[in-house]
């Protein structure tokens, strides 16, 4: 299930836009101005940002500079302003925002837009996915089989989740950690050797449908057999 990040500072847009995509299956964190929004991203994973431009403390179009500098170049940006001017949309999209909008925007535009990001990006707006006749299941965290199901630890999950998630796409250990561990973790990457180590053990008999395989010197991608 994605999580979307709404950063502005007016109460009622930020319970407006909850309401609308929490209809929708998403999950929502909330911040009033950039700096809240950045303290966020340093300990949740999130997946796209509805991100307003007059904000205080930090405006829109700093921490959108911030995000792409030191964050995230891939994470979608849905820029929404009061502001129409031409100017002003270039600036957004220069500074690596995906998408604009202008309020006040008509809701279903808005659902939209947001589905249309998240299917740019591969973000699955499901909590399952099938894998020939396995079940990821992300609303239990159980693996489901024909006859049995398999409860993983909850970093093991995410991981196969996400490779599962963008099959045949490579991520670098860097990656892993940053979407899995948070962008603050501070440990050895080496452990997200010892989790693909575990996953591949769990899933090693020869029906199970999918390889995880390494890319050297690169990271790791999840392939299905042939």
């Amino acid at each position: 299930m994605p999580k979307i990040l709404i950063v502005d500072d007016d109460p009622h847009i930020r319970e407006l836009i909850h309401i609308l995509l929490s209809k929708e299956g998403i999950l929502i964190a909330e911040a009033t101005d950039g700096e809240q929004a950045l303290a966020i991203l340093e300990t949740d994973k999130i997946d796209l940002i509805i991100l307003d431009i007059m904000m205080p403390n930090m405006d829109g179009w700093t921490f959108c500079r911030e995000v792409r500098t030191y964050y995230s170049d891939s994470m979608p940006i849905l820029m929404v302003t009061a502001k129409g001017e031409t100017a002003q949309k270039v600036k957004g999209f220069d500074l690596g925002t995906d998408d604009y909008m202008v309020k006040p925007f008509a809701a279903a535009e808005l659902v939209a837009r947001v589905k249309a990001l998240l299917k740019r990006y591969q973000i699955s707006l499901s909590n399952q996915i099938e894998i020939g006749d396995i079940i990821i299941d992300r609303t239990s965290y159980k693996i489901y089989f024909k006859d049995h199901d398999l409860t993983l630890p909850l970093k093991e999950f995410e991981i196969l989740f996400k490779l599962a998630t963008h099959q045949d796409k490579t991520f670098s250990r860097e990656q892993l950690i940053e979407d899995i561990w948070g962008f603050g973790y501070e440990g050895d990457e080496r452990t997200v050797d010892v989790h693909i180590k575990r996953l591949r053990q769990r899933f090693a008999k020869e029906d199970c449908p999918f390889i995880i395989t390494t890319i050297r010197g690169l990271g790791y991608r999840l392939e299905m057999k042939h």
